[in-house]
């Protein structure tokens, strides 16, 4: 058995556990689309050097915010001034 394939979508979707069978012997499976590979799927601990991560997109990485000089609050201090906000907002545009 050669330790890579390709499998049309299709197979997959028919054939499952035959593919995963061949996966949990060691071997690589391509998955293709009209003949156009789309995705690997790879024994349990293989090297692929490529990041596998959990959701569809590259991570962003660290978040790198610029400092605008505006003082430091703490979260009550941001709840309060969050709250007082909507007092005012709920006043907004009555006349007394």
């Amino acid at each position: 058995m050669s330790d890579s394939a390709e499998v049309p979508l299709r197979e997959l979707n028919q054939q499952t556990s035959r593919v995963l069978a061949r996966v949990a012997a060691g071997e690589t499976v391509t998955i293709t689309k009209d003949g156009v590979p789309i995705g690997d799927i790879v024994p349990r601990g293989a090297v692929t050097g490529l990041p596998a991560y959990p959701f569809r997109t590259d991570p962003m990485g660290a978040l790198d915010l610029p400092d605008l000089g505006g003082p430091v609050l703490d979260d009550d201090e941001i709840d309060a001034t969050l709250r007082g906000m909507g007092a005012a907002a709920d006043t907004a545009g009555t006349d007394d």
